[in-house]
């Protein structure tokens, strides 16, 4: 139990002095924002601060920190250092950079932001990249929530009804104004998901006598390493599972919603870095529950069979702990929490894609019309993909969104190398982009669905080991190279790419 709550404050004193000094390296000016700027009504809303911090939490807390911090206990406490380092030195940072440089770029879309700053090619490939992985993580926020739904409802209304209605809201969420529909309901969803924390927090340490919450171990407590079913190596595995609790490039298509709304760039540490630390504490939460509830300490990690049977974090597995630590009663109010989660993200998801599209092709956004021949298309393809296998688009979405943030990161180290006199202040966003870089490739030669090298045993692990810290050295590099060749080079002046709107 010590560790938890050490790790829950350092989450918090992160916050306060990392968030600091994230913001006084990026430097808020008190310019117009694109909301007081341009507003049209539909995307370019201006809302409160309180809300725009809820609606950016809700967008980024979808199944990730609640299924990948699920998924990732079963490593044992060791995912707690990655939900906490991951969280401050990383994916708050990252989130952070993602939003005040669309806000920057008259709200523009993650993949426009990183055009600009990464190049051409990569402008396309990232236009591209967002709409497929933005279109899974819709299709991800589908599956799950309905799945939970019908554990709550009587059968008739069985996954596929569920499904289709969360389909329907979603079309709403993604073609009205933003304040119509999430601006209304969030912070109402905002109690929920704050209540659900609280409660499986309170039920943990409530039982710690019967499920005590293990301190923090380096030791890898992985089910297959006991009974030899196969060894799953803490890195890369446990670094791409956890994705949304710690680091998520998804978060990078979301901060542009909110981007278009704020009033002030002097509120985006409290909306996008706090938002980020936020659910840090959450998937801390959930992973310190199942670790505990799981958790054999008399079979030497046996205990932990049982969430791997089950297939680690997924709605059985959410439903038995939430039931099992809250009661009959409490149970369904946490369930609803954590349904309420991926909800506001898949309908985001989906909004998020119809904005990329809307840049890319430089369409009118306040004409209802296009905007429905944009969203109708995105969802139908959308209910489409929910029919394949779910773990398998769970493992595909995984890589691709700790690779979209591997990008972004980069593209905020050559924003802030190109755009100050002093080049240091580009350290915190290229050493989390290093490491990320080496994750990435890591797991692209290790991975099943990618190269999967993992499979050769002891050599392929280590060529994929290899392979990994070569590739992040050599991103490194070039960036250093091309970023620093020309220190009086201003990367806004010498662009040529055009951001704005029509």
């Amino acid at each position: 139990m010590i560790s938890f709550f050490v790790a829950l404050i350092v989450l918090i004193v992160g916050y306060v002095i990392y968030g600091s000094l994230v913001e006084k390296l990026f430097r808020p000016s008190d310019r117009p924002t694109p909301a007081i700027a341009n507003p049209d009504g539909v995307d370019y809303v201006p809302i409160s601060t309180g809300k725009a911090f809820l609606i950016q939490l809700l967008n980024i807390a979808g199944l990730g920190p609640i299924f990948g911090a699920i998924s990732g206990a079963m490593w044992g406490p060791s995912v707690y250092i990655w939900i906490v380092l991951g969280t401050i030195l990383a994916g708050a940072v990252h989130d952070f950079m993602a939003g005040m440089l669309s806000e920057r770029n008259d709200g523009a879309s993650i993949s426009e932001v990183t055009g600009k700053y990464l190049g051409p090619i990569m402008h396309n490939v990232m236009r591209v990249f967002s709409i497929v992985l933005l279109t899974l993580v819709g299709v991800v926020f589908m599956v799950g929530p309905a799945g939970l739904l019908a554990r709550l409802t009587p059968e008739w209304l069985d996954i596929k009804i569920w499904t289709v209605i969360i389909l329907c809201y979603y079309f709403l969420a993604t073609l009205l104004p933003i304040d119509k529909i999430i601006g209304k309901v969030y912070p109402f969803f905002g109690i929920l998901l704050i209540l659900m924390a609280i409660g499986i927090m309170v039920g943990t340490i409530s039982q710690s006598g019967q499920r005590p919450m293990l301190e923090f171990t380096f030791k890898n407590l992985y089910p297959g390493n006991v009974d030899g079913t196969g060894v799953k190596p803490i890195w890369p595995l446990m670094f791409i599972t956890v994705a949304c609790g710690a680091i998520s490039g998804f978060h990078a298509t979301q901060s542009p919603i909110v981007s278009r709304c704020i009033k002030s760039e002097k509120e985006g540490r409290k909306i996008f870095y706090g938002a980020m630390v936020a659910e840090g504490i959450i998937a801390l939460i959930w992973a310190s529950a199942a670790v505990a509830f799981y958790y054999n300490k008399d079979g030497a990690g046996t205990g932990l069979m049982a969430l791997k049977a089950i297939g680690g974090g997924n709605s059985n597995s959410v439903y038995d702990m939430c039931v099992a630590l809250l009661g009959k009663v409490g149970g369904p109010i946490a369930l609803l929490g954590v349904i309420v989660c991926p909800i506001t993200s898949g309908d985001t998801a989906f909004r998020s894609a119809r904005m990329t599209i809307f840049d890319w092709f430089k369409l009118d956004e306040r004409k209802i019309p296009v905007r429905l021949g944009i969203a109708a298309p995105l969802l139908l393809v959308g209910y489409g993909i929910s029919f394949i296998n779910y773990s398998v688009i769970w493992r595909y979405f995984s890589w691709s969104n700790q690779t979209l943030a591997m990008i972004v990161l980069w593209a905020g180290a050559v924003y802030l190398a190109s755009n100050y006199e002093e080049k240091t202040r580009a350290w915190i966003c290229a050493l989390p982009a290093t490491f990320m870089s080496a994750v990435s490739a890591t797991y692209l030669l290790y991975a099943p669905e990618c190269f999967n090298l993992g499979a050769r045993g002891a050599s392929g692990t280590r060529i994929s080991y290899i392979g990994g810290i070569i590739v992040a050295i050599t991103f490194l590099v070039v960036f250093l190279m091309t970023t620093y060749r020309n220190p009086k080079a201003s990367l806004e002046k010498q662009n040529s790419i055009i951001i704005g709107r029509k």
